[in-house]
């Protein structure tokens, strides 16, 4: 991890005072919350009981309020860290036998601090790295897409594929003209792919399909489908893992992905993260066979991780059952003593609902695709579910599992409770629709339930859109935070970013403001921490403020008890520590 030189910070960080300043031990000292906050008493000190009373600490932070996210003692004024250990969480007078000559002295000054945030599902790799050539909008006409996608070729003459982001997948189903033609006019004699927004399809063009094999005999994959026109020809749009088998095609032809990606998480996404306070992070869909574990091993063997970082191995649905358990069990890692992690394996049960590809227990209202029963698909049948948990639970692996639709959610559960020991930690993302019956099934099981609500689309002022899809009464509760939360299930917030953003302050005031579907600040601040921190099996180690844990901590520009939601969505991180470093500051 790259070490801070102490000596280069400066003395005053925004609004921080540090050793030498004047210290107001009023500021903070008397009352860490506002009197209205609940769970507001100050925390009784807690000690080393190893340690010496007169022990020298490295860093003492004094006269704040900090929110330990320990429910025996959620307050305190002053927290001191010896190396990359908290020794002391207490009042600020009685940190004072922890200075010492070459101690650092932070007068917070009444600010808040708080565990850093984890991030338990997003894609830091792929989002934070420039593998695609380029952008086009969400929506615009037939004749600009073929405008901007010739000036990509035009810019990129020595690309084998071109690849692109940006459309959604309504801009296409809506268009007048065919997809694939749109496509062949920009581009006639170089294969063209283009990712939608969610990832869950991708546009292609005709000398895409040709290189992939794909003709109009050809079979949908598993866990995907292949576009075709009335007519029964293909129209450019492959959906969930008909594009993303096409997609791995576009990636080979890169020479110089592993570098970009290296060079995205080191200089751009790592420090973008902890700048949000962001200290742990599950990578959500590590391509094993693009390379993208031997860019993270690199990154932790050059010492360069300023996160702790578990690894979600993609488990491909088109692969061979044995050939790819043994693969994934000989790449297990759980080192304790590194921050890199490879114990998780992120699997899709089904796809999405726009796509209507979710997996439902009733039909969609309207038919798209032509598939069987019109109720989605499976990436992973519940059977073949329970074959890889069975297989995979004794290496120590934790799931990470991909279910919106309430089918896909439900046979998920099914499988846990068919095939788990009981003792993993598996959890299902994002959880859209889900049947009520399902949710006492989340706390009996022991299933974590993690969501993401930082994005617009989750906002309850967007449920009606789902309608046409869906019908009113399935459109409604989408994303059931307070119901899970309600029937005692742990939950876990995160961004699946780049989809939403990973800001954690926008997850936190959406979650608080999605009637009828909100929870309060705390449940919030617990499921962004300290429940994050169990879901990634480091609870012990992280995720609250308590002596014996690691320095793992953030320091805000204002506290967010005494904030209203729109203040809260606008917080600012002063100082990030990992492991006792400060690897941002503002």
């Amino acid at each position: 991890m790259r070490v801070t030189n102490m000596s280069l910070i400066p003395l005053l960080v925004a609004g921080l005072c540090m050793s030498g300043c004047n210290s107001d031990s009023s500021s903070g000292a008397n009352n860490p919350t506002n009197s209205n906050t609940a769970n507001s008493t100050t925390a009784q000190p807690q000690q080393s009981q190893s340690q010496p009373e007169q022990t020298q600490s490295t860093m003492v932070f004094t006269n704040g309020r900090i929110y330990t996210v320990n429910e025996k003692a959620p307050w305190a004024q002053a927290i001191a860290i010896t190396d990359n250990k908290i020794v002391f969480v207490g009042t600020s007078d009685q940190a004072q036998q922890y200075i010492g000559d070459n101690t650092q002295v932070i007068d917070l000054k009444g600010k808040m601090v708080m565990p850093g945030f984890h991030d338990v599902h997003m894609h830091p790799l792929e989002s934070g790295s420039d593998a695609t050539q380029f952008t086009i909008p969400e929506a615009t006409s037939a004749q600009t897409y073929i405008n901007l996608v010739s000036e990509a070729a035009f810019q990129n003459p020595n690309a084998e594929w071109l690849i692109g982001y940006g459309h959604a997948i309504g801009t296409l189903l809506e268009m007048e003209d065919n997809p694939i033609a749109v496509l062949d006019e920009a581009v006639p004699n170089r294969p063209v792919i283009i990712m939608e927004q969610t990832s869950h399809s991708m546009w292609v063009n005709s000398k895409a399909l040709e290189l992939a094999g794909l003709h109009t005999e050809s079979l949908d994959p598993i866990g995907g489908v292949i576009g075709r026109d009335e007519q029964g020809n293909l129209d450019g749009i492959l959906y969930d893992n008909a594009g993303n088998q096409v997609m791995e095609l576009a990636m080979r032809s890169l020479t110089n992905t592993q570098q970009n990606d290296y060079l995205g998480l080191v200089e751009y996404t790592m420090p973008a993260l902890n700048k949000a306070g962001i200290t742990s992070i599950s990578d959500a869909r590590t391509y094993w066979q693009r390379g993208h574990l031997e860019t993270w091993l690199k990154i932790a063997n050059e010492d360069k991780l300023t996160l702790r970082t578990h690894l979600g191995l993609w488990a491909y649905p088109q692969m061979n059952d044995a050939t790819q358990l043994s693969k994934l069990k000989s790449l297990y890692q759980a080192d304790p003593t590194s921050l890199l992690k490879v114990n998780q394996v992120k699997f899709y049960v089904d796809g999405i609902l726009i796509n209507t590809t979710a997996a439902m227990h009733e039909p969609y209202h309207q038919d798209w695709l032509e598939l069987d029963g019109n109720k989605g698909l499976n990436y992973f049948t519940q059977a073949r579910l329970e074959k890889y948990i069975k297989a995979l639970e004794p290496t120590g692996f934790d799931f990470n599992i991909h279910a919106i639709g309430d089918r896909g959610i439900h046979e998920a559960l099914n499988a846990i409770e068919n095939a788990s020991s009981g003792t993993a930690r598996h959890r299902l993302t994002h959880l859209e629709v889900v049947d009520p019956a399902d949710y006492t099934r989340f706390a009996k099981l022991g299933v974590i339930a993690d969501a993401q609500v930082a994005g617009d689309f989750t906002d309850p002022s967007h449920w009606p859109e789902n309608t046409p899809l869906l019908g009113s009464e399935r459109s409604q509760d989408l994303v059931p935070i307070k119901s899970l939360v309600d029937n005692n299930a742990t939950l876990t917030l995160s961004s699946d970013w780049n989809v939403s953003p990973f800001n954690p302050f926008i997850g936190i005031s959406n979650a608080m403001t999605r009637t009828p579907q909100a929870i309060t600040l705390t449940q919030a601040l617990e499921a962004y921490t300290l429940n994050s921190a169990y879901a990634m099996r480091q609870e012990h180690l992280v995720g609250s403020l308590e002596v014996g844990k690691l320095a793992d901590l953030i320091v805000l520009d204002r506290n967010l008890f005494d904030s209203t939601v729109k203040e809260i969505a606008n917080t600012q991180v002063v100082m990030t520590l990992l492991d006792g470093e400060i690897v941002y500051q503002k």
